[in-house]
């Protein structure tokens, strides 16, 4: 039967420092609350750990957990006890609160990449690419093709938003009038949103992609070209005067 802690006072933790000669941190059980203890270290800091253990794999050992709860006194005994209370109550119904803390820590890392605008990721994707590239000129031309064309349209939508009608609303007006231009912000956006997939800021199909996709909605830019040489003014062939 493993051994209950005794029940310490305000008074006892209080009192509880570091003892003549340590060098690594000591705990101190406290009890209360099983596996509940105050870390003190050789400098006289004190903190609030738990210790459990929970399942491991089919046919290991259990694993070792520690929990930090927080330093003392900013943290009470009382609060500490009733902090150590919860985590023993999710353990109750199955959930390890370690594990629980990282998937809580996920989510919410995963929220803050979807809320990154394309304006955003356009910055970090150049910061990221620019010591590629052969001079300044050319970080210059990204910034300035993105910034006049397709930050009005897309700069302030998440990256998990964008679809293609957002693309369309930035080639349409100029595809058939600024062909060159026109297939540098397309291919800038597509560049951009691959990279913010990889990145995990979005999911999906790249709307900015032209196979199969943005080649069915507008025209080749071959066909949009206009090829017929300019018209001249005819001249009447000299007449010789015999």
């Amino acid at each position: 039967m493993p051994r209950v802690a005794k029940e310490l006072t305000d008074l006892a933790v209080k009192r509880l420092g570091p003892k003549p000669g340590q060098r690594l941190p000591v705990s101190y059980p406290v009890g209360g609350v099983s596996g509940l203890s105050l870390q003190v270290t050789p400098a006289g800091g004190k903190s609030w750990l738990l210790r459990y253990t929970v399942p491991g794999p089919p046919g290991s050992k259990q694993k070792r957990r520690e929990v930090g709860l927080g330093g003392y006194p900013t943290v009470t005994l009382k609060l500490a006890r009733e902090k150590a209370r919860e985590i023993r109550d999710q353990l109750t119904q199955g959930i390890d609160p370690v594990e629980h803390r990282k998937a809580q820590r996920s989510a919410l890392a995963a929220e803050q990449a979807r809320s990154i605008t394309f304006e955003e990721a356009a910055t970090q994707y150049i910061a990221a690419k620019e010591s590629e590239w052969k001079n300044a000129k050319h970080r210059q031309q990204w910034e300035n093709t993105l910034k006049t064309y397709a930050s009005p349209k897309l700069g302030e939508v998440r990256l998990s938003d964008i679809d293609t009608p957002h693309i369309l609303a930035v080639l349409e007006p100029i595809w058939t009038t600024k062909t060159e231009t026109a297939t540098r912000v397309r291919q800038r956006m597509e560049v951009i949103l691959d990279w913010a997939t990889a990145r995990k800021y979005r999911e999906g199909e790249n709307p900015a992609r032209w196979k199969g996709h943005l080649d069915t909605m507008l025209a080749k830019l071959s066909m949009a070209i206009r090829t017929d040489p300019p018209a001249v003014n005819k001249i009447d062939p000299p007449v010789i005067v015999s």
